[in-house]
């Protein structure tokens, strides 16, 4: 394993000092923060008690179905709390409702508006940070870290008289404004400051295919301002720069920000899960049994309206996250397809492998042919059920009264009526197209790269072909009427992750994979990737597959993915029963029991 910068440095341990955590997703859930903050409470409840507090925008329209609101407020958080409120603040002050129940303060943004214009007039003067004038997410979080400044300033006010340090972790540029202020503000007060992605490199390895070859080279300033960036880098850029501890979540970042921030990270803290809310233990084979069957009633109203095929030689593969094209990696998936598709047919496999792509892209409306099918098909499942039930009573009178022990002829105790419905009913169902690939009806096709890609290479679910493509621009959930269950559900029932990813500061989606018990493939660009080359040796008999995208070309990386993809689908059901069991038996080493050391080396190295 990669060794921290302070890894021989031996802090003091940290007694009744105080930990406030603030990050824009706090009870506001919009991406991967929200799960980092939000998985490790429970650790950080066991570790600080009622010392840890959280601080949040009040943004999120369902806050109150998530927030417990207190009357106790005896405790130097609440106390705070209540001075900002005299001061003519809107702030609340409760537990948050998730496992561990922390205490949190969210603070009303709407109501300190008539600051904004003296908030911006001190970042450029004290430190050079222009601001639009028409960006409401910016005001947003401008107004957002001033709170957030205001409360650990007077926290630290509070507590004055006491000798224990306060420790103030903020995440990402959006809750770091206040930064360099309160870095200078009081020597009582230590700020640690993490970063989970610069926001200059996700736009710079969107637009350069040698993204990691001129890292070195970048002319931060001039890039941001070409992207239109500039202030969301300058903030992002202070806090690195001014905060006491500056924290990000991989290697593989930390290189990222040595150049684009003009600091190097003085830890590395890999992001983990609280494996306890995915466990299933002797459970999780049946999980997957049971939201397999799930997919397959997709899968037959899908396709077998125009063909049919095995459900049980059937293979349910997958990627899933923020719809970029290149740096989640998309691009290299739709290519190792292909030649997946190219090598199952020289072989004369006769699996099929059914790829769903699940991302979030406009569009208006799910596609009516599709409901249609699944509509016709529900019609055809309950002609079944009637037809069962018809037989069910008329086989048990018939085969008690036979005198000969023959069995009897089905198709007698079947009615007119009914055998009329289900023929009439799969008249209707029956088409000679090929499935479509989009579920949806996207408003902008013609530009979708996903749908150029497929086009262009003929890769259009036709029926000689072994690897169906599923693009599916929404998230699921249970109120979808295509899957009708929890994603969390759907990636249960799923035989393979597939996330080749070409930025990734880290990667929940296959560590989310890992702890439910599906093997998934991940790349040496990820800091998920470069973490598992790092500390398991033998990650690939754990199911967990890593691409080397460092050190060989897109064409060799994609051909080693699909390498990867075909030996998995050589695989008996017994070989990927023993896998799954690897890859959940695996999931405890990414635990936030053993992850958040890193984060108490953090808090101790903070305080010296």
């Amino acid at each position: 394993m990669k060794k921290n910068k302070s890894e021989s440095f031996q802090p003091r341990e940290i007694t009744n000092s105080l930990l406030v955590e603030a990050a824009w997703e706090v009870c506001n859930q919009v991406g991967g923060i929200h799960t980092v903050v939000r998985s490790k409470v429970p650790r950080m409840i066991e570790k600080w008690g009622d010392n840890y507090c959280l601080l949040g925008p009040n943004v999120h329209p369902g806050v109150q179905a998530i927030f417990d609101p207190t009357t106790n407020y005896n405790d130097a958080f609440g106390q705070v709390v209540l001075k900002m409120r005299k001061a003519g603040f809107d702030v609340l002050y409760g537990r948050w409702l998730i496992s561990g129940r922390p205490k949190v303060v969210l603070f009303n943004i709407q109501n300190v508006t008539h600051l904004l214009n003296d908030i911006k007039f001190h970042l450029w003067e004290d430190y050079d940070i222009p601001t639009p004038t028409k960006d409401s997410l910016i005001d947003q979080v401008l107004l957002y870290g001033h709170m957030v400044q205001i409360f650990l300033s007077g926290l630290a006010e509070e507590e004055k008289n006491k000798s224990n340090p306060i420790l103030a972790h903020i995440h990402e540029w959006m809750a770091a404004t206040g930064i360099p202020a309160l870095a200078k503000s009081s020597r009582q007060l230590r700020v640690i400051f993490t970063t989970h992605a610069t926001l200059l490199g996700r736009y710079l390895a969107g637009n350069d295919p040698q993204f990691y070859e001129h890292l070195p080279f970048y002319d931060w300033l001039k890039e941001c301002r070409h992207f239109g960036i500039e202030t969301q880098a300058r903030i992002e850029r202070a806090a690195a720069q001014n905060s006491h501890i500056f924290t990000t979540v991989s290697e593989v970042t930390a290189r990222e920000c040595e150049f684009l921030l003009g600091r190097k990270p003085d830890l590395i803290l890999p992001n983990g899960l609280n494996v306890e809310r995915f466990t299933a233990l002797h459970k999780f084979q049946n999980l997957h049994q049971e939201y397999k069957e799930k997919i397959q009633a997709f899968t037959m109203g899908h396709f077998f309206n125009s063909y049919a095929f095995d459900l049980d030689k059937t293979l349910f593969f997958f990627t899933s996250g923020r719809y970029e094209y290149k740096n989640k990696g998309f691009d290299m998936t739709l290519e190792a397809l292909l030649r997946l598709n190219w090598k199952m047919q020289q072989a004369k496999s006769d699996t099929k492998v059914i790829m769903f792509f699940i991302t979030k892209s406009p569009y208006s409306s799910i596609n009516p042919k599709v409901l249609e099918s699944r509509g016709i098909m529900e019609e055809i499942r309950k002609t079944c059920d009637s037809i069962a039930e018809e037989l069910r009573s008329k086989l048990f009178q018939s085969s008690a009264a036979s005198e000969d022990y023959k069995l009897p002829y089905l198709n007698d105790f079947v009615s007119d009526y009914l055998r009329l419905r289900l023929r009439r009913t799969l008249q209707t169902w029956k088409s000679k197209e090929n499935p479509p690939f989009v579920t949806h009806d996207l408003k902008n096709p013609e530009g979708d790269e996903i749908v150029l890609f497929l086009n262009r290479v003929k890769l259009l679910n036709q029926k000689g072909n072994p690897v169906k493509v599923i693009y599916h621009p929404d998230f699921i959930s249970p109120m979808n009427p295509l899957f009708g269950i929890e994603y969390s559900d759907f990636v249960r029932g799923c035989h393979l992750g597939v996330f080749p990813s070409y930025y990734e500061p880290w990667g929940y989606t296959p560590l989310e994979c890992l702890c439910s018990g599906v093997p998934s493939v991940t790349s040496d660009l990820s800091g998920f990737g470069d973490y598992v080359l790092d500390t398991l040796s033998d990650h690939h008999e754990k199911g967990i597959y890593v691409v080397n995208r460092k050190n060989q070309s897109f064409e060799d990386a994609a051909e080693e993915l699909a390498n990867i993809m075909m030996e998995f689908v050589q695989l008996n059901r017994r070989e990927r029963i023993q896998l799954r069991n690897q890859v959940e038996s695996t999931s405890e080493h990414f635990d936030w029991k053993n992850l958040g050391e890193h984060y108490d080396m953090a808090y101790r190295l903070a305080i010296g």
